[in-house]
């Protein structure tokens, strides 16, 4: 019988998803901990790769096993996660299809990546510190047109792999500004807005669309592949664009003509996450 676990991981403690021979993976962490749960080896297939440090929520896998489950789905959860390290935990199993697979039986994956433009103690763990004085997210939004639809990408992908083919679809593709959850907090406390400490809505331009200055927003990117290191690459060129040191039709000549060096560099990978998986 086959098994779905939902699961959500810190990407810190870890070298990406896949097993790797001499440092610790996601991957390895969950087939240890059901091996020793369930008294014999069992091997776990994900949705996909993540690299170093990049975390995921609702992340999707799966395992077969002989049989019933020894334990009911909510005791099994419990104790499966009683025994993960605190970077992971398991949100359900579930019982599927035989010839539903975790990797292969996806249509859709989804990135949220996260960027703070003000010094900020609390986001440093999950969002990166972009330094740039002005960014024209207007300009990257629409530098975003221009990834949708089916394209090769290997002017995002590392360098060196041995995928068969780099083309993938990209079904969506944006910035958006948002409020951290400890502004909201701290503000609904205060008995005021949701804007960062220290911001009014006019300087802001508005509560729901802020200006470009404003100091929090998220990159998401919805396909039904990635490469490796696609979404990081991609957030570093969309801030080329964002600088003003391209236009926002550079990244349609990229995707059609460029290579990985022509393209921006990869950001930090602590603000990324795979955030949906869609089957």
């Amino acid at each position: 019988m086959r098994y779905f676990l939902c699961l959500s991981y810190d990407g810190s403690a870890f070298c990406g998803w896949q097993i790797q021979p001499s440092a610790p993976s996601v991957q390895q962490c969950l087939e240890s901990t059901l091996s020793r749960l369930l008294g014999r080896p069992v091997a776990v297939t994900g949705a996909g790769r993540t690299d170093t440090a990049v975390n995921a929520a609702n992340y999707m896998a799966h395992f077969d096993w002989d049989g019933i489950l020894p334990f009911e789905a909510s005791d099994f959860t419990y104790k499966l996660n009683a025994m993960l390290p605190r970077e992971v935990v398991v949100h359900s199993v579930s019982e599927v299809a035989d010839d539903l697979h975790a990797r292969f039986s996806a249509k859709r994956r989804e990135y949220t990546y996260f960027i703070h433009r003000q010094k900020d103690p609390f986001l440093r763990a999950f969002s990166w510190q972009c330094g740039y004085p002005h960014l024209d997210f207007e300009a990257m939004n629409q530098a975003c047109q221009y990834l949708l639809g089916t394209h090769d990408f290997s002017c995002f992908e590392k360098t060196g792999t041995d995928n068969k083919t780099s083309i993938c679809t990209v079904y969506d593709a944006f910035w958006k500004p948002y409020t951290p959850s400890h502004i909201q907090i701290m503000s609904k406390l205060e008995g005021g807005s949701t804007l960062p400490w220290g911001w009014s809505e006019a300087e802001a331009g508005s509560a729901a669309i802020p200006s470009g200055d404003y100091p929090y927003w998220y990159f998401r990117i919805a396909a039904d592949r990635f490469l490796r290191n696609m979404v990081r690459a991609t957030v570093g060129t969309l801030i080329e664009v964002g600088r003003g040191k391209h236009e926002p039709e550079w990244v349609a000549e990229l995707i059609k003509n460029g290579s990985r060096g022509d393209a921006g560099e990869s950001v930090p990978g602590n603000a990324l996450f795979l955030n949906k998986v869609q089957y």
